[in-house]
């Protein structure tokens, strides 16, 4: 059997009218209404993820002033990468465009006094960044300029790490499975350059292994590859054309943002302690994901995230009130049906139709008008044969529950 040629997803952005790129923004996508639901999807599911175990949502500003960066370390290691200017109404404040979310996350934790109790404190943001990446590397959505990012932070007791890696390795294997991907996890450990104490370093990076270890994963060892200031794990995909994507991580974080934003919570002596930090993505940016998304599937959209998942064609005039009905019923059920009674041949609105990738077809002619039901075409499978509304939608139900 011949192999399905995989096209490239800008191609795809284009063809299924999903997003373009404008020289006026270069690095930045116009997503179009059909790619924003997409969006909107995965939206829906990483804030419906986070609700489930335990996240609390917050959103920073995007404009701050340098010393925050400063404060973090990023001015001095990242500007290069950062947009910022001068306030042209006072030349003495110099601002930046946040390209991460973690020391906002940081100023949020420190905005009242936390105790033992409190902790672990996840706090999710979907946040817009901004990196000032050179305009040779910038490639569709694998490489952006803006970028909307799945993220959180947690803040947890030292001696409760394990625990807390155990509940995010689970949702990273819930969320993988959704897909199909296949998956592996790498840990990786302390560099040369690290901070903190080697007590504190066994300690995260056992934590990690043993979290691993517990959830039943399987995992290699990058040696020397942890960030200066916490070991990690990495979550790999292999996506349908067999490359190789590094998309969630869970990295701790022992002292950057601890020591530099001095966060503490107070502990049952009634003493000040330090909290360590989770960094977590599930899936990383939105943009880069979709990316994978749609050549991973070639297009062809889980039914949960095709912008239509039901074209209703009408093949005459005589059809039209009855195509309609049954387009007005879907959309009430919360399928996002079109309906395309155009003046075309039925050939022609089947070949458009898959072209869009459309998970379903109803084809509606005058017998089944008249007897109330549907012809399905389903896509990559052909005629399923006629069948009642009810029957259609029980098939199809359980996507959108």
């Amino acid at each position: 059997m011949k192999k399905e040629q995989k096209t490239d997803h800008r191609a795809l952005g284009q063809q299924l009218d999903l997003f373009s790129f404008h020289e006026v923004a270069p690095g930045a996508p116009f997503w179009h209404h059909k790619g924003m639901i997409i969006f909107r999807e995965l939206e829906r599911y990483a804030r419906k993820i986070n609700d489930e175990n335990g996240y609390q949502e917050i959103s920073t500003p995007i404009l701050v002033k340098k010393e925050l960066f400063e404060k973090s370390g990023h001015w001095e290691h990242y500007r290069d990468n950062m947009f910022w200017f001068k306030n042209p109404r006072d030349e003495r404040e110099e601002l930046a465009i946040k390209p991460m979310n973690c020391p906002e996350s940081t100023l949020m934790y420190n905005a009242a006094i936390r105790s033992y109790k409190d902790l672990p404190l996840r706090l999710a943001e979907i946040g817009r960044l901004h990196r000032n990446e050179l305009s040779g590397t910038l490639g569709g959505l694998f490489r952006v300029r803006q970028l909307t990012m799945d993220d959180a932070h947690i803040y947890v007791l030292p001696d409760k790490i394990e625990k807390e890696i155990e509940q995010v390795i689970s949702i990273i294997e819930n969320f993988y499975s959704v897909f199909g991907f296949k998956h592996r996890y790498v840990l990786a450990t302390k560099p040369n350059d690290a901070l903190g104490t080697k007590q504190d370093w066994d300690l995260a990076e056992k934590a990690l292994a043993n979290a691993l270890t517990n959830t039943g994963i399987r995992y290699t060892i990058d040696k020397g590859e942890g960030a200066f200031y916490g070991p990690k794990i990495e979550v790999h995909i292999e996506d349908s054309q067999g490359r190789d994507w590094q998309l969630g991580t869970a990295q701790l974080d022992l002292v950057m943002l601890p020591k530099q934003f001095n966060i503490f919570y107070i502990d049952e002596q009634g003493e000040k302690q330090m909290p360590w930090v989770i960094h977590r993505a599930i899936f990383g940016s939105f943009e880069r994901f979709i990316g994978i998304l749609l050549e991973h599937f070639n297009g062809a959209l889980p039914f949960w995230l095709s912008p239509t998942q039901v074209a209703v064609l009408s093949m005459n005039e005589h059809t039209e009130s009855y195509a309609k009905e049954v387009t007005e019923k879907l959309k009430k059920e919360g399928v996002r049906a079109l309906l395309d009674d155009r003046n075309e041949s039925l050939n022609k609105k089947i070949r458009e139709a898959e072209l869009q990738k459309i998970p379903y077809l109803l084809v509606v002619g005058e017998r089944e008008a008249k007897e109330k039901t549907v012809s399905v075409r389903e896509r990559g499978k052909g005629d399923v044969g006629a069948l009642t509304r009810e029957q259609f939608f029980a098939i199809i139900k359980k996507w959108i529950d």
